[in-house]
């Protein structure tokens, strides 16, 4: 891990969002103990802090965390439930969620042993699953376990910084993002069970060279998350990592923005609120999870918590 305060000091964010995918990651939630009160939780992050620099270890706090400090963070809440006929979008909303980055996932264990120590008592782990970047192109993206490339429309540069970072809310806030973070588990037997052209237009991209397909259907998953398509525009900046776990594998969704609504747009018309459509990506995987976080700011190179109450420690 950098030393606490060695971080680049002239942008308010954690840098790890605007990094891009690390080789390999780990993304735990925690949730609190029962009895932990504001005194305690304050203790742990106090406890915390020092061990996230923002890149190496980028932190998210739920809306629950941030009402049992008696604090308020405009556009924080609950991840909604989308769930419809047919389709089920759970929400499982979070506490405390941390994403840890690096090249080696033993190097990893160890942080999240040093978090989950700077954080007990008030606070206990309630999920970690290890992401990793598969078939990566150095200088590109990398590809989900079905193949096709990963983060084809990520905006970069300041088109990122716009998407992914509150600009225009004042100290303590400006600099700071909404992550939505989703896992989902695919079923790779049903993806290699389709032709090669009803995989091709399931995304709405040509595996073989990853072009977009001007004639796919309404229900290709280009078309309906393509984000200059909505009014407001959906930008977000995505970070999502294929995961497995013995057999099971899937993606770990994860994508930044500067609140809640571009993600809340393009998962509605996935999920078909909009016009009764459903992403094709449903019938080849599933989300069996969902939450809410909100990543503070930086200050001169550590976290700035003084919307809760902690000032920068």
């Amino acid at each position: 891990m950098r030393e606490p305060g060695s971080t680049p000091h002239d942008k308010l964010y954690q840098p790890g969002i605007f990094e891009g995918v690390p080789a390999v990651a780990r993304f735990v939630s925690f949730t609190l103990t029962a009895g932990a009160d504001a005194a305690a939780i304050k203790d742990a992050l106090t406890r915390l802090t020092p061990l996230v620099d923002g890149s190496d270890v980028v932190l998210g706090l739920g809306p629950s965390l941030v009402k049992a400090l008696g604090a308020e963070i405009p556009h924080l809440h609950e991840f909604p439930d989308f769930s419809r006929e047919g389709v089920k979008v759970p929400s499982t909303p979070g506490t405390l969620w941390c994403w840890m980055r690096g090249s080696d996932l033993g190097d990893l264990l160890h942080v999240t042993r040093k978090v989950q120590k700077a954080l007990a008592p008030a606070f206990t782990v309630r999920h970690a699953l290890d992401g990793f970047r598969h078939a990566w192109q150095e200088g590109g993206h990398g590809h989900d376990l079905t193949g096709f490339e990963d983060g084809t429309e990520n905006p970069t540069g300041e088109k990122a910084e716009e998407a992914a970072f509150a600009q225009g809310l004042g100290d303590g806030l400006d600099g700071s993002s909404y992550v939505a973070v989703q896992q989902w588990v695919h079923d790779l037997d049903a993806f290699e069970a389709l032709g090669d052209a009803d995989k091709d237009h399931a995304f709405g991209r040509r595996l073989s060279d990853n072009e977009e397909i001007e004639d796919a259907p309404e229900t290709a998953h280009v078309k309906r998350t393509a984000q200059e398509s909505f009014d407001p525009e959906a930008f977000l900046l995505r970070r999502s990592m294929p995961w497995m776990a013995g057999m099971q594998a899937g993606l770990m969704f994860v994508a930044f923005g500067r609140s809640h609504q571009a993600y809340e747009q393009q998962m509605r018309r996935m999920a078909g609120h909009d016009d009764g459509i459903v992403d094709a990506m449903f019938k080849i995987s599933k989300p069996v999870n969902g939450a809410y976080f909100w990543c503070p700011p930086m200050r001169e190179g550590r976290l700035d918590l003084r919307k809760l109450g902690l000032g920068v420690t």
